[in-house]
């Protein structure tokens, strides 16, 4: 996948600098940490090059361009850490004294009006999630394993779900071909015809929790029943593990195999993060996955960690889950 945008090495210096105004830990106190982020736009510190491009990329998503870009040589912290992988996020705690990745990504998403999204149940309610291969769910189908992952949309299970995804590279092994694909919600309803459109929009389906979420919610087990496809082209399905409930009819499965056969034949893109990447994408207008193209050293590529947050569509849709926020934390849902 073409980068949307490669800044050149002054704007990546100034980026840099600008992103360095920022010294509250978001893990600590990210109450402090957000009204920096608000000073911060509210300044002349930003530069208009970066505006100008969230600016461009919201202009994209609404027009219906594209729902996945790329930006290249971002700024990152200077020092990536080495994580013991048995428990990764309490040794980020202990270990990662810069941020550069956390403004880079919540300044974005401020940006782009995507307000973001975290679970209380989830790494503490963090609003930052490290994508990296955690020991004990090596050759899961979870996130944080080392595994390939089919095409699904992140939380398939879970009542709230992000509309966006951003992913930021922090170390990504060179040698080990590691991608993430993305197929356009609108390319699979090519693939499907009116009637199956139809039933993939009742509530005929669901989706079992994945084994990260059922470790950190014991009431996380499966989902209700719900549709496949909703609003115009979003897409609820998590590619051999959304099933047919028990009590739909002959045609709900019809048309899970149907779906089945359009993700095989829809047109998709792949990209293969570097470092300073940062990777964008509709989670929910959309279906993404993990493929492993060639591993040269398995250890290696079991570091590769990228930083990443999820948000809602617009303010609007924020707001309509306020009822759900914890201790008052704006998007920080309960996670039940």
């Amino acid at each position: 996948m073409r980068p949307f945008y490669t800044f050149s090495d002054a704007e990546h210096q100034e980026l840099l600098t600008t992103l360095s105004l920022v010294r509250e830990n978001p893990y600590q106190n990210y109450s402090a940490f957000s009204n920096s982020i608000t000073s911060l736009i509210a300044s002349d510190n930003v530069p208009s090059f970066f505006r100008e491009l969230c600016t461009k990329i919201l202009r994209e998503r609404e027009a219906g361009i594209s729902d996945a870009h790329v930006l290249r040589n971002c700024p990152i912290d200077p020092h990536i850490p080495d994580l013991n992988l048995d428990h990764p996020v309490m040794d980020k705690y202990e270990k990662k004294k810069t941020f550069i990745g956390e403004v880079l990504l919540a300044l974005f998403a401020r940006l782009a009006d995507t307000p973001l999204l975290a679970y209380d149940s989830r790494n503490n309610g963090d609003f930052f999630t490290d994508v990296i291969a955690i020991n004990r769910y090596s050759g899961m189908q979870t996130g944080f394993s080392d595994s390939e992952l089919m095409y699904h949309n992140d939380r398939t299970a879970h009542a709230v779900r992000a509309d966006y995804i951003s992913l930021l590279g922090l170390r990504c092994p060179q040698d080990d071909l590691i991608y993430t694909g993305f197929v356009d919600g609108r390319n699979l309803l090519t693939h499907l015809s009116d009637g199956e459109q139809k039933t993939l929009r009742q509530p005929y389906f669901i989706t079992p929790f994945d084994v990260f979420s059922r470790d950190t919610n014991s009431h996380q087990i499966v989902s209700g029943k719900h549709p496949i496809l909703e609003n115009h082209h979003s897409f609820r399905y998590y590619d051999t593990t959304t099933t047919v409930a028990s009590d739909s009819p002959e045609e709900a499965k019809d048309a899970l195999i149907a779906i089945k056969n359009a993700l095989a034949k829809a047109e998709r893109v792949r990209h293969r993060l570097l470092n300073g990447d940062l990777l964008v994408f509709a989670n929910q207008d959309g279906l993404h996955n993990r493929e492993k193209v060639e591993i040269n050293d398995p250890e290696r590529a079991r570091t590769r960690w990228l930083l990443k947050t999820y948000a809602f569509r617009n303010r609007e849709a924020a707001a309509r889950h306020e009822p759900k926020w914890v201790d008052g934390v704006s998007g920080r849902v309960a996670d039940d």
